[in-house]
């Protein structure tokens, strides 16, 4: 009997070893090489599974200066996740959606193809998950049942590209990626090889005939998407819906968009009747606030192009061990101990012995370097026991030197904060001049920062 030879592939990275062993050469991953036969890990077309074949002819080139069109844009009518896609779906182009189970990317995606259904648009949603009877039932109670969407429950990519060419819709659903096989390749549902596979053809299949193509991808325990980052390279749009459980609120952000910004985010309440888009999301992450308490600082933030307010909490109290806790929940740990030094260093703060407790209310995480003053402020309110106005706001990045440097987009977040009812800020010394209804005081030093929070306790 001849020998089957075996390659073993890395399910992070797709990288190829010989022989197994426990971490990856390739991305210095653990634990993520698995045995696959040597003629299933080749993508479709490829020397392994095709004979070479060498192209004739010619290209043709443009000059870059000429004239494009705009591409056309499909709006589902929910404008929150249009506004993440861009401004709207684009033909020939496909579209990876990650996010945890149970998260609701099948829902909001249903709620998406049947506005786009309703509109007269063709639409095509292929779940290999679920049967055509549970997503019905989804549709019922979410009351879609009545949009033209055309219903299938296949996992074989040759069935689902035959029926897509013979229907020829506008718009594809296909929940999930990790879910789909083609019979090309001998490896397991799910592999590197079979992802990366199918997610290329269905990509191609976009880009030849026209159709938006929408894959769900399942996540990893870190919370990134499963297979190779090969296959989010291959589509034009990458989405994030992130969120938790525990919180009624839905965060769909944009990490990658070839027809749009990036870093853009659309929010979602999560409800009996399905997802609902939320118009105001500062006004959800700010509610409940009570009354003022020490170690609450409200931050004036930006997300992608919108001016986002939430609250930061931060407790400092004694710690009963020898090494004290860090402990971050929305925000970056490395941040938090460059923010923790400068304050020891440049104010003679100490929180050598205290635990230190840093949370973003509401769930959302952090990425921008603005939030550095109001960590910093709600660090010593709570240090202090100062509790900051309850109708200001802070914004501002600290430097290792301890000074405060100006961030951008400044109108934008002042006037975000006066819309919902601020009236005062603790922002760089240049925001100032751009107060728009908000006394903005300004702040050159985390010295001066301290000894505005030391004149709110002598006040108290």
């Amino acid at each position: 009997m001849a020998r089957t030879d075996t390659v073993f592939v890395c399910q992070s990275c797709g990288g190829f070893q010989p022989k197994w062993s426990g971490r990856c050469d390739s991305c210095g991953e653990w634990n993520t090489l698995m045995e696959e036969t040597a003629g299933a890990s080749a993508p479709l077309g490829s020397s392994a599974s095709a004979p070479k074949k060498t192209r004739r002819g010619k290209i043709d080139f443009v000059d870059l200066g000429g004239d494009s069109p705009d591409p056309t844009r499909l709006q589902s009518g929910i404008a929150e996740f249009d506004r993440v896609c861009g401004g709207g779906l684009v033909p020939a182009s496909a579209l990876l959606v990650g996010g945890d189970p149970g998260i609701g990317k099948s829902t909001l995606l249903l709620q998406a193809v049947a506005g786009l259904a309703r509109k007269g648009v063709t639409t095509a949603y292929v779940s290999g998950e679920e049967s055509a009877g549970q997503v019905r039932r989804r549709a019922k109670r979410l009351g879609l049942a009545d949009a033209p969407v055309q219903l299938a429950a296949e996992t074989a990519l040759t069935a689902i590209l035959d029926g897509l060419k013979a229907e020829k819709p506008d718009i594809v659903i296909i929940d999930s990626i990790q879910t789909m096989w083609t019979d090309q390749l001998a490896a397991a549902p799910g592999t590197v090889a079979q992802v990366r596979a199918c997610a290329q053809e269905l990509t191609r299949f976009a880009k030849k005939t026209g159709a938006c193509v929408l894959l769900v991808g399942h996540v990893t325990k870190d919370g990134q998407i499963a297979g190779p980052r090969v296959v989010e390279h291959m589509v034009d749009a990458v989405l994030y819906f992130e969120g938790e459980r525990s919180h009624q609120f839905r965060i769909l952000r944009a990490v990658k968009n070839r027809f749009g910004p990036t870093d853009e985010i659309g929010v979602f309440e999560m409800g009996d009747s399905g997802l609902q888009e939320v118009a105001n999301p500062s006004a959800l992450f700010l509610d409940g606030r009570g009354e003022p308490a020490s170690g609450a600082a409200v931050f004036a933030g930006m997300e992608g192009t919108r001016p986002v307010l939430t609250e930061i909490q931060a407790l400092v109290a004694q710690s009963p061990l020898g090494t004290p806790r860090r402990t971050v929940v929305g925000w970056d740990s490395g941040r938090l101990a460059m923010v923790l030094a400068v304050l020891e260093a440049r104010c003679g703060l100490a929180f050598g012995g205290r635990d230190v407790y840093l949370n973003v209310a509401g769930g959302l995480k952090i990425a921008e370097p603005a939030a550095d003053l109001a960590v910093a402020a709600a660090l010593v309110s709570s240090a202090l026991d100062a509790p900051l106005p309850a109708d200001s706001v802070v914004f501002g990045e600290i430097s290792l030197s301890g000074d405060v440097r100006p961030v951008g987009r400044a109108d934008a977040r002042l006037k975000e904060a006066a819309k919902l009812g601020f009236s005062k800020a603790l922002a760089p010394s240049n925001a100032t001049e751009l107060a728009a209804g908000v006394t903005v005081s300004g702040v050159s030093s985390v010295i001066d920062l301290v000894r505005r929070i030391e004149a709110l306790s002598v006040k108290e």
